[in-house]
């Protein structure tokens, strides 16, 4: 809660959310849709939900390119490819305010700044915990890696399964969404389109479990 009329605190720091407020909302959506908000098991479901939408969107302000700090004294891995596959993540799509989550594999060529690995982990937490589209996300862990790092190349591939498409209208529990953002080397070229091959999963790959935040900055 803020003093001011505007809801933005005085020091300039972006509002948090209104647990309140937002229970309430939860309470009155519960009722609109029928159901009885006074019998005991839904109790405390308005606050635990105000409690989970608060961590769902937790990454709304946060700054991506922010965990990407260059690493001193690593010039000589300039031109070389790094790649991290598997990075799981979650987001809420904002169309329909339902879940969507699967994997990101990314590839840069450095050309000369290099990051530490979990920090690009840090880096999709931040932008997936907020109201999302995949396309966007794709796009924004790109340009996030060019401003922190400006390498030669990047190629960010999403895989993931989206809660509109298996939970509501055609319910098809199976599909998933591909989507790809490229830049510089990796951009519309033979070069890209072998990177791209090489990032997709396969049968084998093993299965992917949530990104640990308390990964080190360093690894």
């Amino acid at each position: 809660m803020t003093d001011n009329p505007g809801g933005v605190p005085t020091n300039g720091t972006p509002p948090g959310p209104d647990l309140e407020r937002v229970a309430a909302a939860v309470r009155e959506l519960l009722a609109a849709l029928g159901e009885d908000v006074d019998r005991p098991e839904l109790g405390a479901t308005p606050v635990r939900s105000a409690q989970s939408w608060a961590e769902l969107l937790s990454g709304r302000d946060a700054d991506p390119v922010a965990p990407l700090i260059p690493l001193p004294g690593e010039e000589s891995f300039s031109g070389q490819a790094v790649a991290l596959r598997n990075i799981a993540f979650r987001s809420v799509c904002e169309h329909h305010l339902l879940p969507f989550d699967g994997v990101i594999h990314l590839m840069y060529r450095p050309s000369g700044a290099v990051a530490g690995l979990g920090s690009f982990i840090r880096t999709i937490e931040a932008l997936s915990s907020r109201l999302q589209l995949q396309e966007r996300l794709t796009e924004q862990i790109a340009d996030a890696i060019e401003a922190a790092l400006a390498p030669e190349g990047i190629l960010v591939v999403a895989h993931a399964r989206h809660g509109c498409v298996s939970d509501r209208g055609v319910r098809d529990v199976g599909a998933r969404t591909m989507t790809i953002a490229s830049r510089g080397s990796y951009s519309g070229s033979a070069e890209a389109s072998a990177a791209a091959l090489l990032l997709l999963p396969t049968p084998s790959d093993p299965p992917t479990s949530p990104a640990d935040p308390s990964t080190p900055p360093g690894i």
